[in-house]
C-alpha cells in the first residue's frame, strides 16, 4: 500500500508496540477534506456537530481554523491509514473559558476517532493511541492540564475519559458561537481534566 502521508511533516512521530507507528500531522483542509467530511457525517459522529453539511463546509470550517493562532486541527494517521481527527485550542479563547476557571498550561482537546475497524484498530488501540497524543499534548507542547467538554449525553466519550484517568468536572452549558465562517449552537457539556502529573504517573 502506498502512504500518500508520507510527504508531510508530522509535528508528533510514535512508534506503539503491537499497533504500528502513529503520526500526528496538521490537517489539511483541502486534501483531507473527503476522509473528514466522510467520518463528521456518520450518525456516530452527530455529537461533533457537523452532521448535514457538505463537504465544501466542512473545508470551509477548517481553512478558517487554520487562520488561527489559537485553535489546531490536525489528522493523526497510523502506518499510513487515518486513524482520528485531533483538535486543540487554547480554552481562554473558547467559549469554554466562560464555563470554568482557566489556568495557566490548560489545554482543550477535541478527538473524533475513525470508524471502527479502520486503521487496524483493535482491542487496547483507542488506550494505546490515546497515549500519544497525550505525549504530544502534554509533553510536545509542555501543558500541564487537558480539558475535554463532550456533550453530556455522550456517555461512550465521557467513560472513555474516565477511564484513561480524566476527573469529571461540572455539567456546563457552553454558549453558542456565531462568526462568518462557523456557527456553534449552544451546547450541554461535561467537562473533564487530565493532569500532566497524573497522566504520566507510571
Amino acid at each position: 500500500m502506498t502512504d500518500s502521508y508520507a510527504s508531510r511533516t508530522p509535528v508528533h512521530e510514535q512508534h506503539l508496540d503491537g499497533f504500528g507507528t502513529v503520526r500526528i500531522l496538521p490537517l489539511d483542509p483541502a486534501a483531507d477534506a473527503a476522509v473528514v467530511h466522510g467520518w463528521v457525517s456518520e450518525e456516530r459522529a452527530a455529537f461533533w456537530g457537523m452532521n448535514g453539511l457538505t463537504r465544501d463546509q466542512v473545508t470551509t470550517i477548517y481553512a478558517h481554523m487554520a487562520t488561527l493562532d489559537t485553535h489546531h486541527a490536525f489528522l493523526v494517521v497510523k502506518d499510513g491509514d487515518p486513524a482520528a481527527l485531533l483538535q486543540t485550542y487554547d480554552p481562554a479563547a473558547d467559549r469554554v473559558s466562560e464555563c470554568y476557571d482557566t489556568e495557566p498550561g490548560d489545554i482543550g482537546v477535541h478527538l473524533l476517532l475513525a470508524p471502527a475497524g479502520a486503521a487496524g484498530a483493535r482491542p487496547g488501540w483507542t488506550a494505546a493511541l490515546s497515549g500519544a497524543l497525550m505525549a504530544y499534548v502534554l509533553l510536545g507542547l509542555d501543558r500541564t492540564r487537558i480539558v475535554v467538554d463532550p456533550d453530556v449525553d455522550n456517555e461512550k466519550a465521557i467513560a472513555r475519559f474516565l477511564k484513561q484517568g480524566f476527573t469529571a468536572g461540572p455539567a456546563v452549558v457552553l454558549p453558542e458561537v456565531d462568526l462568518p465562517d462557523v456557527y456553534l449552537p449552544e451546547k450541554k457539556a461535561q467537562l473533564a481534566f487530565l493532569r500532566r502529573e497524573v497522566a504520566f504517573a507510571g
